[in-house]
């Protein structure tokens, strides 16, 4: 069984006796502990490469004093998680969990706003190592992508799989972070393995995908939420096996049409192709307030703030918003979600808070809410934004009175100026 050593990157053909289900010996070359195993090793060429609690580890290396502590990303006390270190995690803490519960697992964590700018700025630096690689990179979030490496062994000099350990320690040595990655034969089995051995991990799947899902629980499968399991554990089914021996009939018949594509999914196929520079499907900002609200005029003005973000956001990522997404959270937490689309692609705070406010007005009827939030979703490409025509003459130049405020708070800071509305 053909090993590769993560630390010198050696090859081992023979394996030294390495069995899949035996622990890896030390490596003939370094010395070292980290050694892969599999058949397949030399093969495989899609790559699911996942940064380990990102945000947290960029908080850490720009901090070198939290080193060593319990780090929580995100809102106040009545906001959620956004992210946070292995260590916080040690104390049950948990991605999207309510803060004062996080807190209440972790008190000695050290809390730190997001820093969306700085996220990006390393996202960038990350997929510019990535495209080293391979020119087909698939960003999936600000942290994750998938690559496909196949017919690159000629180029690199290497299988992918030696490729991609190299990779993991230029990004440690560039970056100062690290990165989990799953190496298997498509998309879905690459992510399952990235998931498998983190922080720091490099796992593979190959041929026997369906073995190793059949015992886990159906949740673990992309795309079945709570109410998608609850539904199949109705039916008898709790397990990915279960799903794995359902025949293209049966699925049908008890799953409905989704059913074989489902089934499929169970046993570790996926036929997708890795896209090359997927765009993002949308785009938002939002905020949980310190006490609920329930007057119009303080709503407006936090949804007026957001809408500003949300422009800058667009502006960064080169997008434009061709439909508004408005969401609210009520003080027992019940969402409501509401959409409109645009008469054109916009990048204006003001349009954004135009279309957004006839939506919030709607909504403001006594009830109390925890938090709001505004998303631009259909995105359109940045160089449809407020053109202008005939009908709507004045777009070109509340574009240029924007750009002009830019540049003031690109020279002189956010706070320079504003409008009169955001007081």
């Amino acid at each position: 069984m053909p090993s590769l050593c993560r630390d010198c990157r050696a090859w081992t053909e023979s394996g030294n006796g390495l069995a899949e289900d035996t622990a890896p010996r030390a490596c003939a070359a370094c010395g070292g502990h980290r050694l892969i195993a599999h058949p397949e090793l030399g093969s495989l060429a899609i790559a699911h490469i996942d940064c380990d609690a990102f945000y947290a580890a960029i908080e850490k290396r720009d901090r070198p004093e939290l080193a060593g502590q319990p780090v929580i990303v995100g809102g106040g006390t009545r906001g959620v998680v956004s992210t946070c270190c292995y260590i916080a995690r040690l104390s049950g803490v948990r991605s999207a969990m309510p803060m004062f519960k996080a807190l209440k697992a972790c008190p000695d964590a050290v809390v730190i706003r997001p820093d969306f700018p700085r996220y990006i700025a390393a996202a960038r630096q990350m997929r510019e190592i990535m495209e080293r690689l391979t020119p087909l990179v698939q960003p999936l979030s600000i942290d994750e992508a998938v690559l496909d490496l196949s017919g690159t062994q000629a180029l690199h000099g290497a299988p992918p799989a030696s490729v991609l350990a190299g990779f993991a320690q230029t990004v440690e040595r560039e970056m100062h972070i690290t990165v989990s990655i799953g190496l298997a034969a498509n998309r879905l089995t690459a992510k399952l393995a990235a998931e498998r051995d983190k922080p720091r991990g490099f796992c593979v799947i190959g041929s026997e995908a369906a073995r190793l899902l059949a015992p886990e629980p159906v949740g673990l499968l992309p795309g079945i939420g709570p109410a998608q399991a609850a539904k199949l554990a109705r039916m008898g089914i709790t397990r990915l096996g279960q799903l794995q021996a359902l025949s293209e009939r049966d699925a049908l018949a008890r799953l409905g049409s989704d059913g074989p594509a489902l089934v499929a999914r169970a046993r570790g196929q996926d036929d997708r192709p890795v896209r090359v520079g997927r765009e993002a499907r949308s785009i938002s900002a939002e905020t949980t307030f310190a006490t609920d609200l329930a007057e119009r005029a303080a709503l407006e003005t936090k949804l007026w703030h957001l809408c500003e973000k949300l422009a800058r956001r667009l502006r960064e990522a080169d997008q434009a918003a061709a439909g508004v997404v408005l969401k609210l959270k009520t003080a027992s937490f019940a969402q409501r979600t509401r959409t409109t689309r645009l008469p054109a692609p916009t990048q204006l705070p003001d349009r954004l808070f135009a279309a957004a406010v006839t939506m919030l007005t709607r909504e403001v009827d006594g009830t109390r809410f925890r938090l709001i939030g505004i998303g631009a979703q259909p995105l359109a490409p940045s160089a449809q934004a407020d053109l202008g025509d005939l009908a709507d003459p004045t777009a070109p130049r509340q574009a240029a009175a924007q750009a002009a405020i830019e540049r003031l708070r690109a020279r002189f800071g956010q706070a320079a100026i504003g409008r009169g509305r955001g007081l």
